[in-house]
């Protein structure tokens, strides 16, 4: 019998789990533990063992994604954190690059360090850009700190010198001296988290890993103590915030790499959908129950980035977070989801998140204790779902208690009855949605002229048609397994990792032996860690170039062949890096010299050609009807309600509707009609 495989995605709400063997696919959600994680995740895999009929010997592969470090991050709930850097230099992580987010805002307020000062602690040591010691390592200097550590209690540690990505040999003599005097504080250092020029981000990077280096390795020993303890042996992999999986072990070493795992799963998902269906330009839309992302998909491949802001101060600012350099699929990621908590601000107008009542208590339709209107509790009000039939049956939902929450919190301020004030509720989530792919296209230099919609996650198809309306989007997509569709999107990534080096050079002097050596380095580091759990299965490598004009400050990727390279590839990297940049600013600037400031090589398994499942045979049910209130219009009207399970293939259901499954449900707007595909999925279209 064929192996399953299972993905589990912690979220801030809900726990999503999939099972798959073969071409049958089992999905569930269970509440997040936030207290526990782990727990949560135990709980899950032994319900959908026991839904799927299978002992847990029979799981071949685990594949987890978790938002623990982003929340400790957000929360500010990591480990004491110390950051050992070169004497001069301690402010850095506090300076920043002395840019603004808001050059107005006379009373702006910028980010605060992971580290506080008095943690961060110089020592004498220099090497220039070139990485030739100018002033050795003072090693007493090092060693003297260790009672200060100790004294102040510190839990992890970060060391960060300058021009160590091009020389590490500092870094690593100071981190042999503190693990011998420290043997139970985790290290992190900046030439092996973020091996890259760029100081702020280098050492923000290395701070951040170090700052939840604790907490995620003590999760994952608990959570691989309890798997064991189930009788799961399989091999466990996390997803990596670019797109693919790694083991257990190096997301231990790295774990700010894990940062936007679960978000990534969600546009693999997206991307291994469009690719089903032929489409090549899609948008990604993730709701869940604390955020909703949203990801630009074009050829069958997210958007992907060199960095990433986490803890913005400044809601949609960019600029306004800690800036980290790791590999990541690039959304926009907003405090909208359906534990988004709605108030009315001083000015007198509706707000929605980014706080969110999470799993503990939740909204206050959950009856755990949550006073609180969320958004589930307005989708709820508005007649979107039906309160015995929420989540399969399994949570029952009381509409009186959400009624009483928004009443309190919106209607009573603004002189609106539930149903009113509920609807602003969720005018004002879809609008903030909106807004944000507004932004993601405008940033991305994109339109979504001709873009298909993806929606996913536990509210993306609640939401997907209005947020498609506002965008200016025709048609949406509901796939199978909609509901926990980033824990799908696990089981199709492929294990992978990404090396990132810096070594300066010119294409007027370009040294082709030089940067193919280091090329070669890169490449067997990361075969290294894709070895552990690649199974025999084939690979694939590709690398990059990160180049600009000289002078400039930003640089663009450019693709390099995976051989040795020879003096006469400089002509043509010229020429790609050229097209390249008139790609991005129109025309290439002819006369001035190209400079090379890093490199990426990413080596990744071709992840099996898995066959289509066939969608489920239709079962019997009869359609129903409760009154639902438009959100364009405030009308009550009556909108039939259909178990998706009983749609053929084929079947065309006109709006408005609701069709509603374990998971999710998916409205079909007045002006939509809904097409049940040759796959299953639902194909919704804007009549003209």
């Amino acid at each position: 019998m064929q192996q399953a495989r299972l993905a589990v995605d912690i979220g801030g709400t809900f726990t999503d789990l999939a099972l798959e063997q073969g071409p049958v696919r089992s999905t569930m959600k269970v509440l997040t533990t936030p207290a526990e994680p782990e727990k949560g995740v135990l709980d899950g895999v032994a319900a959908i063992l026991q839904q799927a009929g299978l002992e847990a010997g029979a799981i071949g592969i685990l594949v987890h994604g978790t938002t623990l470090a982003t929340n400790a991050i957000i929360e500010r709930k990591g480990a004491r954190t110390a950051l050992v850097t070169t004497q001069g230099f301690r402010d850095v992580l506090a300076l920043g690059n002395e840019s603004r987010y808001d050059q107005y805002d006379l009373g702006i307020t910028l980010p605060q360090p992971l580290v506080p000062r008095h943690l961060r602690l110089p020592v004498p040591e220099r090497l220039d850009n070139l990485g030739e010691v100018l002033l050795p390592l003072d090693d007493s200097a090092v060693l003297d700190l260790v009672p200060l550590l100790q004294r102040e209690a510190v839990e992890s540690i970060a060391i960060g010198f300058l021009h160590s990505f091009t020389n590490p040999a500092h870094e690593r003599r100071a981190r042999d001296i503190l693990a011998q005097a420290l043997p139970n504080v985790p290290i992190s250092l900046s030439s092996d988290v973020s091996p890259e020029m760029r100081e702020w981000e280098r050492f923000s990077t290395t701070a951040a890993n170090a700052y939840v280096q604790p907490l995620i390795g003590g999760y994952l020993g608990r959570l691989e103590t309890g798997l064991r303890a189930m009788g799961l042996q399989a091999p466990v992999f996390m997803m990596l915030s670019g797109g693919g999986l790694t083991t257990i072990e190096t997301a231990r070493r790295f774990p700010i790499r894990l940062v936007e795992s679960g978000p990534a799963g969600g546009a693999i998902f997206a991307a291994d959908i469009a690719r089903q269906c032929g489409l090549d330009q899609v948008l990604s839309f993730d709701m869940g129950g604390t955020t909703a992302k949203v990801c630009l998909v074009d050829d069958y491949q997210p958007q992907a980035s060199r960095t990433f802001e986490v803890a913005r101060v400044g809601r949609f600012k960019k600029g306004s977070g800690l800036p980290l350099r790791i590999p990541v699929i690039e959304m926009v990621e907003i405090g909208a989801g359906g534990g988004s908590l709605a108030h009315v601000d001083v000015m007198g107008r509706i707000g929605v998140g980014p706080e969110s009542a999470g799993a503990d208590p939740g909204p206050a339709c959950y009856g755990r204790g949550g006073l609180d209107p969320a958004v589930t509790d307005a989708n709820l009000v508005l007649g979107r779902y039906e309160p015995a039939r929420f989540a399969g049956g399994s949570m029952a939902l009381d509409q009186a208690a959400a009624e009483q929450a928004l009443s309190r919190m919106v209607g009573d301020t603004l002189g609106l009855e539930p149903g009113m004030a509920a609807l602003g509720v969720v005018e004002m989530v879809d609008e903030n949605m909106a807004n944000a792919a507004r932004v993601h296209a405008i940033e991305s230099g994109k339109t979504y002229a001709g873009r298909t919609l993806i929606a996913f996650g536990g509210g993306g198809p609640v939401h997907g048609y209005r947020v498609a309306e506002k965008v200016g989007i025709d048609r949406v997509l509901v796939p199978i397994g909609a509901g926990v569709g980033s824990a799908i999107g696990f089981l199709r990534a492929p294990v992978g990792y990404e090396v990132v080096r810096s070594l300066y050079q010119r294409l007027g002097t370009f040294d082709a032996a030089a940067v193919s050596a280091l090329l070669a380095d890169m490449a067997a580091e990361a075969m290294g860690v894709v070895e552990l759990g690649r199974f025999g299965a084939p690979t694939r490598e590709s690398r990059i170039a990160f180049m600009r004009y000289v002078g400039q400050g930003h640089e663009i990727p450019v693709v390099l062949p995976v051989r040795t390279l020879t003096d006469a590839d400089v002509g043509p990297l010229r020429t790609a890096f050229d097209e390249a940049y008139a790609r991005f600013y129109d025309r290439p600037v002819p006369g001035s010299d190209v400079e090379v400031m890093g490199y990426a090589v990413t080596v990744a398994t071709i992840p099996d050609a898995r066959p289509q499942a066939a969608p489920p045979a239709p079962r019997p049910g009869s359609p129903r009807e409760q009154p639902v209130r438009d959100t364009a219009t405030a009308a009550v009207s009556a909108w039939a309600v259909i178990d998706r399970a009983t749609l053929a293939v084929g079947a065309t259901v006109a709006g408005p509707a609701i069709i509603a499954e374990d998971e999710t449900s998916t409205l079909v707007g007045p002006a939509w009609t809904a097409t049940v595909d040759q796959r299953g999925y639902l194909d919704l279209r804007r009549l003209p």
